[in-house]
């Protein structure tokens, strides 16, 4: 005989009451979304963001938008003319260069001055009687008949050589010694005098004295005379090699094309020459003599050629003098030597 099971007849009898409570709640919900469909769809949309969510913002409204500013017509009246209204400044060309001009030395600066060559040995005198100028020589030499001894020989026969003044071509003072034996040519710088043979070579021979000489190079003072001063040589040297760098530099930008090339060819020279110039001056390294001698005459000579005025210098080749220390003030200076300590009283 079949009973019926209550648990069983409980679950199916359930079943209608969900579905039936689920529809209910569709319903509802349908109800509620159909009687609010704006909110429904902003909701819809800010969910999926379509709609307002995907659009950008717009600016509020009732507020004017300000056109953007457009050009005056400059034809129109009042307008401002072109170029007015702005600061405008007209370009003017940087000045060219100047020569830079060292102070010429004077010609009877080195008058009466007993010269070295190369600071060691010979002797050089330039005299001056009002206008007129000799020199007195005694040059160094060796011997032809035995190269490893010294010698020797007085230029015209010890008796003072009159001296032909040949003007400032190169911007110092020139002069020239038309010896049978030995003509000379001397640039007369500050303190010494450059000599250059007029021959055929650099050096001069006296057969008859048996010595053969090279008067070439820097007659200055002996080295026990410079090196007291090597401080002051050095503060010049500076002055006198910026005076070369800047005068070379006008030269080259006056240069044209290919004249560039030997001006810097002539420019490497002068460095070698003064090298190998000064390298036989006594103790050199200990003053530097030679090599400001040397380039103060380069800064003079380029600045004669490019047309300078060496009657007025520019730039000072000689260095103020260090000023004395003044003495202690009393009253101001304890700590000085014989007062009592400040820490003391």
């Amino acid at each position: 005989m079949f009973l019926p099971d209550p648990e069983r007849n409980f679950a199916v009898k359930s079943r209608p009451l969900r579905a039936a409570t689920g529809a209910l709640a569709v319903v509802a919900g349908l109800m509620v979304v159909s009687s609010t469909p704006a909110r429904a769809q902003n909701f819809f949309e800010e969910l999926f963001g379509i709609g307002r969510a995907a659009r950008p913002p717009q600016p509020p409204r009732n507020v004017p938008v300000q056109p953007p500013p457009q050009p005056a017509d400059p034809g129109a009246p009042g307008a401002p003319a072109p170029g007015e209204g702005a600061e405008t400044r007209p370009s003017v060309p940087a000045a060219p260069r100047q020569p830079v001009v060292l102070r010429v030395p004077a010609e009877d600066n080195v008058a009466g001055q007993d010269l070295l060559l190369n600071g060691l040995n010979g002797s050089l005198k330039i005299e001056r009687s009002g206008s007129a100028y000799t020199a007195q020589m005694t040059l160094p030499g060796t011997k032809i008949s035995q190269p490893t001894e010294n010698c020797t020989v007085k230029l015209n026969g010890g008796k003072p050589v009159p001296l032909s003044a040949e003007g400032r071509a190169q911007g110092v003072s020139r002069f020239s010694a038309t010896s049978a034996e030995c003509p000379l040519r001397f640039e007369i710088l500050d303190g010494s005098v450059l000599a250059t043979p007029l021959g055929s070579g650099p050096a001069c021979t006296f057969t008859a004295a048996d010595c053969e000489t090279t008067p070439s190079g820097l007659w200055g003072p002996g080295a026990a005379s410079l090196i007291p001063q090597a401080g002051e040589f050095d503060t010049a040297r500076g002055v006198a090699d910026k005076a070369v760098r800047d005068n070379y530099k006008v030269m080259t930008q006056r240069a044209r094309g290919g004249d560039v090339r030997p001006i810097v060819q002539e420019q490497a020279a002068f460095s070698s020459d003064r090298e190998q110039a000064c390298r036989t001056y006594a103790r050199e390294g200990a003053h530097g003599y030679c090599h400001l001698r040397f380039t103060e005459a380069r800064a003079i000579a380029l600045a004669a050629r490019l047309g300078a005025n060496v009657a007025t210098p520019t730039a000072a080749n000689t260095p103020p003098r260090p000023r004395r220390s003044r003495g202690p003030v009393e009253g101001m200076n304890p700590d000085a030597q014989g007062a009592e300590p400040l820490a003391d009283q």
